[in-house]
């Protein structure tokens, strides 16, 4: 009979046991409260989020609690800190709260969604975090801009403003490389520098902005221009655009550029000309036209020219046919080579000259006047 009074004793002083262990427990949970006013945070990849929270002892006794965060993701970090220390416990009064920070670290490689993470402060006491990553997440460099065509004029120069992003979990330097055809120029700035390399840290962007120049006789067309930066563990490339628009340019000269000559009164000077094409588009419908003196005449041949391609040339002759009445002297005559979309002029600087039979003539009749002088001179003068 003793014994099972001693084994009734036992049970009920374990229950007891037990009954007050609950107790404390639930008097604890309930006088704990976890507080943090941002429970749901977004970020991209590779971001951290800092959360302040409180540990409040609402009880009338000391609480000490430990620490710890559950349902971390694979690859996710976090640290717990008070101040400069790393904490894994801690004690509060009753009636008082400690401030500790919870750092969350998300790596690059991560998909795209709501991760639910807690914040554990003894037994029962948890605080429900959700992290939101909005974006597929990567560990690789981007290269990219938001207008990557452009369109100008062969003497245009182009300026593409590019971002460099580092998303890797290391610094990273990057070497600026750009493919351009023959000729053209490619230039890399940042932070308004000239520069062949850049230093990004991780999780960052550098804008650079990328100045291209054409070739000075570029013909007209769409140019793609590769240019990628370049690092020793990671590398990101793209593509630019320079859409070269035509330029319409003529030039009427002569072979050796001499724009003067003489003719005789009455008769007629050929005179070869030389069109060019110093634009980037083909020349069509090149008409010929002249402003010439009164009675004056001016012909060409060919009348008009149908095409000239870029860079090219044609000959053309000219013929100028004087006044017969053209006193001696300088006369300017005009000649235009016209376009719809461009036209040059070159004035003819023309000396006119005296025939040579007119020469002759007027020898012929000073001669005679003097022969008639003298012969009236002698037949009358001794009289």
């Amino acid at each position: 009979m003793s014994t099972l009074k001693k084994l009734t004793a036992v049970f009920f002083i374990l229950l007891y046991g037990i009954i007050v262990c609950d107790t404390a427990s639930a008097a604890e949970k309930d006088s704990i409260l976890l507080y943090t006013p941002f429970t749901k945070i977004s970020v991209p990849p590779g971001e951290s989020i800092d959360y302040a929270i409180d540990v409040i002892n609402n009880g009338d006794a000391l609480v000490t609690l430990d620490l710890s965060v559950t349902n971390l993701p694979r690859n996710w970090n976090y640290s717990l800190k008070a101040g400069a220390w790393n904490v894994r416990q801690v004690a509060v009064l009753p009636g008082e709260k400690k401030s500790i920070s919870l750092r969350v670290e998300v790596p690059f490689q991560v998909n795209k969604g709501n991760y639910r993470i807690s914040l554990l402060a003894g037994e029962g006491n948890s605080l429900p975090l959700t992290v939101n990553i909005s974006e597929q997440g990567t560990y690789k460099t981007e290269f990219s801009t938001r207008q990557a065509n452009m369109e100008g004029h062969a003497a245009s120069t182009f300026n593409y403003s590019a971002d460099l992003r580092n998303r890797t979990a290391e610094a990273q330097t990057y070497a600026l490389q750009g493919e351009v055809p023959r000729g053209w120029t490619i230039i890399f700035r940042a932070n308004g520098k000239q520069v062949t390399s850049v230093d990004v840290e991780p999780n960052s962007t550098v804008n650079v902005t990328i100045e291209v120049k054409p070739a000075e006789q570029v013909e007209e067309g769409n140019y793609v221009i590769p240019v990628r930066a370049v690092s020793g563990s990671s590398s990101g490339e793209m593509k630019l655009e320079a859409v070269i628009a035509g330029t319409y340019k003529i030039e009427l000269t002569t072979p050796a550029g001499l724009l003067s000559s003489d003719i005789v009164a009455g008769s007629e000077k050929k005179i070869d000309l030389v069109v060019k094409n110093t634009g980037t588009s083909i020349l069509s419908d090149v008409q010929l036209t002249h402003a010439a003196p009164v009675n004056w005449e001016v012909t060409f041949d060919p009348k008009q020219i149908g095409s000239i391609l870029a860079g090219r040339e044609t000959t053309v002759t000219a013929t100028i046919k004087a006044d017969k009445k053209a006193i001696p002297g300088d006369y300017v005559t005009n000649l235009e080579a016209r376009t719809p979309e461009a036209s040059s002029k070159a004035s003819f600087r023309i000396s006119v000259k005296t025939p040579l039979l007119w020469g002759w003539t007027g020898v012929i009749v000073i001669l005679a006047g003097i022969g008639i002088v003298l012969y009236l001179f002698r037949k009358y003068g001794r009289r």
